[in-house]
């Protein structure tokens, strides 16, 4: 590796005037900073940033954990925040957990030893409850948590209004005649999933509906536990879904079609995501979308504020073919806080 002592050597200067000049320091003269600069970038000079955060006591780097950044939902919530991030002179250092606890735990560490400014999470799926966090981090680096969270952790958490979104899209079911509505339930470790099952309780009682807990299949977010939960689903007698996640929700709509049922006459469905996919396939599928570029922007402005407060993203019920037995001509709900 080419450092500060090489270039200084090439240039025949001191090495500290090679690190004043890289740093942008006004006790060197512009020429002599030109040259350091050209000379650098012709040897192929690399900073060290941990080095230089240690020496400066302060990083411009904030870590951004999530379970998978492949998913659409993530990608976008990366993009929001960067976009906040960037323009104020931080970058970005990405880990994934792939949903995995000790993968968490290791993207943690690997945020503290690069000495970073802050860190905006997403919890994985693995995690029980963020005693980890704050075990690995301790308390001197700022925590903003978002879409998955502990209410139990400091700091400030950027969440979407589940139960809300969750209330309005059994409501919209009922709303198309269908009575026997269960769900495709997430993992009930996840405070973001288990406000959602809590929304869809609500609106069946509402709208006077039985509650049945033998219609509740938990832990089915992939496409393959979609289509074993769709199953169950017609045994049962259902005659729709609210889905947790749209990966799912495909997966269900696949079951339905496998016994031969017609979506929207036969069956309902209803996911939540708004993946790019749902409105593209036959049938597109309705969906609750979550927002999640703003849901980064809002993390990054929280992490630069201070504050330790809650923010609520609102969703929008995006009404499809899957779920449009009435065929609705409003075809987007705001879901309300």
């Amino acid at each position: 590796m080419v450092t500060i002592s090489d270039i200084a050597a090439a240039l025949g200067v001191t090495p500290s005037t090679v690190s004043r000049a890289l740093s942008g320091s006004p006790r060197v003269k512009e020429e002599t900073r030109l040259a350091v600069e050209q000379m650098a970038a012709e040897m192929g000079y690399e900073r060290n940033i941990v080095a230089s955060n240690l020496r400066k006591g302060k990083s411009d780097i904030v870590g951004v954990i999530v379970p998978r950044i492949h998913r659409e939902f993530f990608s976008n919530v990366i993009g929001g925040a960067e976009s906040i991030l960037n323009a104020a002179g931080y970058s970005v250092l990405i880990c994934q957990t792939h949903e995995e606890f000790d993968a968490e735990v290791k993207a943690l560490r690997t945020m503290r030893n690069n000495q970073v400014a802050g860190v905006l999470m997403s919890h994985a799926i693995g995690a029980m409850d963020g005693t980890h966090v704050l075990d690995t981090l301790g308390d001197s680096i700022p925590l903003v948590q978002f879409d998955r969270v502990f209410s139990s952790l400091p700091g400030a958490k950027v969440v979407s209004n589940n139960f809300q979104g969750a209330y309005e899209a059994t409501k919209h079911l009922v709303s198309q005649g269908y009575r026997r509505i269960g769900t495709l339930a997430g993992y009930m470790n996840s405070e973001a999933y288990a406000a959602r099952l809590d929304g869809y309780r609500k609106a069946l009682e509402d709208n006077g509906l039985p509650v049945d807990e033998t219609i509740v299949f938990y832990d089915t977010i992939v496409r393959e536990t979609g289509f074993e939960g769709g199953l169950k689903a017609l045994e049962a007698g259902c005659d729709a879904l609210y889905c947790a996640g749209d990966f799912c929700a495909l997966g269900a709509i696949e079951a339905v079609r496998s016994k031969g049922l017609r979506i929207p006459e036969d069956f309902g469905i209803v996911g939540t995501a708004n993946e790019s996919f749902t409105a593209l396939m036959t049938p597109t599928i309705s969906s609750l979308a979550l927002n999640p570029f703003e849901m980064g922007r809002q993390s990054a402005l929280a992490f630069l504020s201070g504050e330790g407060e809650t923010v609520v993203v609102p969703m929008e019920l995006k009404v499809r073919d899957s779920s449009n037995r009435n065929r609705q001509l409003n075809l987007t709900h705001i879901c309300p806080k």
